[in-house]
């Protein structure tokens, strides 16, 4: 139960990160790194995807 929630906390720190930045692509990067640390390469298309939408929503 502790390493989930471990794991949820940290995934949640890094969806934050994810909107860090001032364009598209820059919350992209942030984004994959943060989620490069927390899950390895999965973890770096989830974050590196929701940068991209987060950036994607800002523009709107």
């Amino acid at each position: 139960m502790r390493k989930m929630l471990t794991f949820l906390a940290a995934a949640s720190a890094a969806l934050n990160l994810s909107a860090c930045g001032h364009s598209t692509e820059s919350k992209a990067a942030t984004g994959a790194v943060a989620g490069a640390v927390v899950g390895g390469p999965i973890g770096a298309a989830v974050g590196g995807a929701a940068g991209a939408a987060v950036g994607q929503a800002d523009k709107n």
